[in-house]
């Protein structure tokens, strides 16, 4: 009788050993690795890394993808920040603000350093300065979009010449986007008395920022790095 029972734990742990070790172990798929068989979104979504995707997939194949806000229209090679940009001329045109001396930067990026110093200027009386004037009010473009919340985000600046150019070669050109050539945008580059605009315009100075004037009323494209 004993041996009888013996046999049979012996084939029961015998089937339970064979049960166990037929199991399969569904390998752990690990999202923040670049997935080929995913969208670009996807991936970002997923949490990979941008320099990952734009290793397998090249910079230029991020360029024009709705994300984040606006669409994609720069990168940077160092440390995969993006930029993106959007339309916001549903506001109407807008004014400059107060008029006084100010020469910032035109470089890619440089943007939300611009606009802060367009914004801390209106703070000061510019109606005592040389070749000053006071705006009066805080419904001028680049207060407006200091203050902005869109697309809910609250970290958009007014782009620099050089990203509106970025915008205009990298996105515009390509047929994407959604930047209105019947307008004249500001950017927040400035010489002295004088702002940088642009237009999405191809016959436009080709997709060049040019001079304009702070006494004008543009449109304004936003722009938010992350």
């Amino acid at each position: 009788m004993k041996k009888v029972l013996f046999m049979l734990f012996a084939v029961a742990f015998f089937n339970c050993s064979t049960d166990d070790n037929n199991t399969q172990i569904e390998p752990t798929i690990d999202l923040t690795q670049y997935n080929p068989d995913l969208t670009i979104v996807e991936n970002l979504d997923n949490g990979v890394a941008v320099l990952d995707i734009t290793a397998e997939v090249g910079i230029e194949a991020l360029y024009g993808i709705e994300y984040g806000g606006g669409y994609i229209f720069h990168v940077n090679e160092t440390d995969g920040t993006l930029m993106v940009a959007t339309d916001y001329s549903s506001i109407g045109t807008k004014s400059w603000g107060d008029h006084f001396d100010l020469t910032n930067s035109a470089e890619i990026g440089a943007g939300r350093d611009n606009t802060q110093q367009i914004v801390d200027g209106n703070l000061n009386d510019n109606s005592n300065v040389p070749n000053g004037l006071e705006f009066g009010s805080d419904d001028y473009a680049f207060k407006i979009v200091t203050d902005l919340e869109h697309e809910g985000y609250t970290d958009w600046y007014v782009p620099s010449s050089g990203s509106m150019e970025a915008i205009f070669n990298n996105v515009h050109a390509q047929g994407m986007g959604n930047f209105d050539e019947a307008q004249f945008y500001w950017t927040s580059t400035k010489d002295g008395y004088q702002p940088y605009v642009m237009s999405f315009n191809p016959s436009m100075f080709g997709g060049s920022a040019f001079l304009g004037t702070c006494f004008a009323s543009n449109a304004v494209v936003i722009v938010r790095s992350f």
